[in-house]
């Protein structure tokens, strides 16, 4: 089986297939995955290492493998004050949540309960099905939004 032990960052060399994953699974750094072309393969990374939607990783064999975030059920907050907005995520990080963060908006994965806290809050909350890159942490290395 091929195996994938090397992380080569956001840039780099162009890609010629991909692996689809969802949050949690970019977390982990032992795992079985498919390649786009259906080929298993085993991620043996580096302990503590969050691939990101764009990451290139080489195969045992040379090939370059961008990995691509799968889109997962997840709620989208928006807001056009950004202090409202910074008051939602107050009230999620205070509850430990993953929180993506773009302008005018906040990502997390859908809780049914949280969705309901903010719109009481008064926030246009909606399910959708999109890629999760919630931040790094304080201590995670963070994440640009370029």
């Amino acid at each position: 089986m091929l195996t994938i032990t090397k992380h080569l960052g956001g840039n780099g060399s162009a890609a010629t297939v991909r692996i689809e994953l969802p949050f949690d699974l970019r977390t982990r750094s032992r795992q079985l995955a498919k390649l786009s072309t259906g080929e298993e393969v085993g991620l043996r990374l580096e302990r503590g290492l969050v691939l990101r939607g764009g990451d290139r990783l080489q195969a045992d064999d040379g090939r370059i493998v961008e990995i691509v975030a799968a889109n997962e059920e997840v709620s989208t907050v928006t807001c056009d004050d950004p202090w409202r907005l910074a008051r939602a995520s107050y009230h999620l990080g205070n509850r430990h949540v993953p929180v993506q963060i773009g302008a005018g908006w906040l990502r997390f994965r859908h809780d049914h309960v949280l969705d309901d806290m903010l719109r009481g809050q008064g926030f246009d909350v909606i399910v959708e099905e999109a890629p999760f890159e919630p931040e790094g942490g304080a201590y995670g290395g963070g994440h640009g939004h370029g």
